[in-house]
């Protein structure tokens, strides 16, 4: 019976094993309804414990529910197997002639023999001569009423049988399993016949029994191998179970489901709620992240999962995640029509190489505030000049009147109304009808002259129209003037100059406004490919010039951190828009420098009505003024 009780014992140590780990996985926290005091609050138990202990809980219901089922198939195998050797062993018996015969001379006399007699008798010798041969528990032989003719224990004999023998009496074959005097057994009762008879005349019937303790002794025997297969399956399952917890955590980098799902939150706010553009690299060269603002400023598709090698960005990114690459190098490059800054910093992650993060900024809003302020700042100089300039006038009227010399005081004042109190260093400026370019090439030339080169405006300059996109063109204006004025200062010739003529053209859909810069420079170098000078970072300065804020290089541009990128910028915002910007003349050393020409379709609108700005009307007075 050893071996039958372990079997619900090990259900039972399962079970309770599993309840205690579910309790212990699925017990709320005090977030969940639970005030418990903070100083008997423990940590609950990280995620990846509470699966590992599930998961070892999970193996060893499997690896119990399996050695019960297996032992319990074993003992009823094993079981069957003695009943059907007690029937095989009460069949003989009961077919032994003399058994026959003995019984029949029992039943036939009157009463039962006394145990003394049944004890010294043939039919208990035979008994008993084949329990010890057989191995059995017991033989028992019974006459037609159920008294006991042999029996292992002496003391028995006469008795009536502990168990039912009414269907082996009736002339039925049956197996049971029961507990009789001398324990529990699984045995047979077979009918015993007269002899000469066959199946006719039941005088009695044999009880043959196996010890079910044997039985459990036997399955204790098998069930050695199926403990040491359930060991080891124990241990495999233990051993995978630590494996995938240690994956799980390297997957996860260590982090709860809580975090990761507070980490994806924080993600999804900060990359789609930004301006700057991030890029994220896996480890294993993949593109992991490529926010809004990354497509928008690159003006590609979402290329998350795309291989980073093969990814349609600009080769200066993929150049700053590579292993020589520091890490605090910025770079700025053209993508879009606008002036990026590139950075790229490496992802760590307690010591494990996440991949690279790369960040893109705009610059190009911040040119052209700064070209605007710039504008401003120059004409506020102008101004303070002009206003100490119109205080000194104001004195020279003052001392006129003062000493009578009342007509040369109203020559004088006229003069003034002439010229107006503000004056741009720039000839021909009134060619420019619409205010946005007067003030604006207005401005370049007030710098322009500061830097002793003389900004003028060509007599095929003719503008009538209203600009209707003044950041294009300011952009694409501002950076050819630029160049233009760094050429003329690092130039050989004496005689400084800048030349600009625009013209603009009317069209249904909005005018198109040409522009051609030309300047006093030496040129480009022979053999320079006309191509060549649009390139990212191409420029032939050849020390530090000072630039224009609005000059982020060129062929001439300056040393600051957007060298060589303004014409690069300037010939794609014109292509955006269905133009361009071409090299018409290379120039020779010594002067004149090379011509460029811009066209920008789709920027002017209307024509100016009336005299051209500039001319003076019948009061004789400057409108330019």
């Amino acid at each position: 019976m050893a071996g039958v009780t372990a079997v619900p014992l090990a259900q039972l140590i399962g079970i309770l094993l599993i309840r205690s780990i579910l309790r212990i996985v699925l017990t709320p926290g005090p977030e969940e309804g639970r005030t418990i005091p903070r100083s008997a609050r423990t940590p609950p138990l990280r995620f990846s414990t509470q699966t590992l202990l599930l998961q070892l809980g999970v193996v060893l219901l499997v690896v119990l529910l399996s050695a019960a089922v297996h032992a319990w198939l074993t003992y009823d195998r094993v079981g069957r197997e003695a009943e059907n050797q007690a029937l095989t062993l009460a069949r003989a018996v009961a077919a032994d002639p003399s058994v026959q015969a003995d019984v029949l001379a029992i039943s036939a006399g009157a009463g039962t023999p006394p145990p003394a007699v049944l004890r010294g008798g043939p039919l208990m010798a035979a008994a008993e001569a084949i329990r010890t041969r057989t191995g059995a528990l017991f033989v028992v032989i019974t006459d037609e009423t159920g008294l006991r003719l042999a029996h292992p224990d002496p003391d028995r004999l006469g008795e009536k049988v502990s168990t039912d023998p009414s269907e082996a009496l009736a002339g039925q074959e049956v197996t049971t399993r029961n507990t009789g005097t001398l324990g529990p057994s699984a045995g047979a009762k077979v009918p015993v016949y007269a002899p000469g008879t066959g199946t006719g005349t039941v005088v009695g019937e044999v009880s043959v029994g196996y010890s079910m303790e044997s039985v459990g002794q036997s399955v204790a025997r098998d069930i050695g191998p199926v403990g040491l297969t359930a060991a080891g399956a124990l241990l495999a399952g233990v051993l995978a179970s630590f494996l995938l917890r240690r994956r799980l955590q390297r997957l996860t980098l260590g982090l709860e489901p809580e975090e990761i799902s507070t980490l994806v939150h924080d993600q999804v706010a900060v990359l789609q709620g930004v301006d700057d553009g991030v890029i994220g690299v896996s480890a294993d060269g993949r593109i992991s992240v490529f926010n809004a603002a990354a497509q928008r400023l690159l003006e590609q598709p979402d290329l998350s999962g795309t291989p980073w090698a093969k990814a349609p960005v600009p080769e200066q990114l993929r150049a700053l995640t590579r292993p020589d690459a520091a890490e605090a190098d910025a770079i700025e490059l053209v993508a879009g029509g606008s002036v990026l800054v590139a950075s790229a910093r490496k992802a760590l992650h307690r010591s494990e190489d996440l991949g690279w993060v790369v960040m893109l900024r705009d610059r190009t809003e911040l040119q052209q505030l700064t070209r605007q302020l710039d504008a401003v700042g120059t004409m506020s100089t102008a101004l303070r000049a002009q206003r100490h300039e119109f205080a000194n006038q104001l004195h020279t009227i003052t001392g006129l009147m003062s000493i009578g010399q009342h007509q040369q005081a109203r020559e004088y004042l006229a003069g003034l109304a002439a010229t107006g109190p503000l004056k741009f260093p720039v000839d021909q400026a009134e060619l420019l009808q619409d205010p946005y370019l007067q003030a604006f090439v207005g401005a370049k030339g007030v710098e322009a002259d500061e830097r002793g080169v003389t900004l003028r405006i060509g007599p095929e300059t003719l503008v009538r129209g209203q600009v209707t996109e003044p950041q294009d063109v300011t952009t694409v204006l501002g950076n050819l003037i630029d160049n233009a004025v760094n050429a003329a200062v690092a130039g050989s010739s004496p005689d400084r100059w800048v030349e600009l003529e625009v013209l603009d053209e009317p069209h249904d859909d909005g005018g198109t406004l040409h522009i051609v810069v030309a300047d006093s420079g030496d040129g480009l170098a022979a053999g320079t490919d006309a191509e060549a000078v649009f390139a990212e970072g191409f420029t032939t300065a050849a020390g530090p010039v000072v630039p224009a804020p609005a000059a982020a290089g060129g062929r001439s541009g300056g040393r600051s951190g957007g060298q060589g990128l303004g014409l690069a910028l300037a010939r794609k915002l014109a292509r955006r828009r269905g133009g361009d910007v071409r090299l018409l003349e290379p120039g020779t050393p010594g002067g004149p420098g090379a011509v460029f020409m811009a066209s920008l379709p789709r920027t002017t609108a209307g024509t100016t009505a009336g005299t051209p700005a500039g001319t003076q009307d019948s009061a004789g007075k400057d409108n330019d003024a």
